[in-house]
């Protein structure tokens, strides 16, 4: 899988989850490589392909119960949209 695909997953998992991962509704880092092959969860590329969703800002992150927790951010939500388009074409 290449960073574009991982990036896609991880997105489509944070739209998905009941409610949604915007902005003030978060869930904690780790989650984030949870469905992933066990394999690919401490790869290189997974965390290079969430550390470029932090600085294209399309991730927020805020400590909370001593944790990191990670959500969208609702001011970048159409560059997330048009992002996750690319995967259609």
């Amino acid at each position: 899988m290449e960073k574009g695909g991982i990036q896609r997953h991880i997105i489509r998992k944070l739209m998905t989850f009941k409610p949604p991962k915007w902005g003030g509704s978060h869930t904690e880092e780790v989650n984030l490589v949870k469905g992933f092959p066990k394999h690919m969860r401490g790869e290189k590329i997974v965390k290079k392909a969430i550390e470029d969703l932090f600085k294209n800002g399309f991730l927020l992150r805020k400590m909370s119960t001593g944790e990191w927790h990670v959500s969208l951010n609702p001011e970048k939500k159409k560059e997330i949209m048009k992002f996750m388009d690319q995967d259609k074409e």
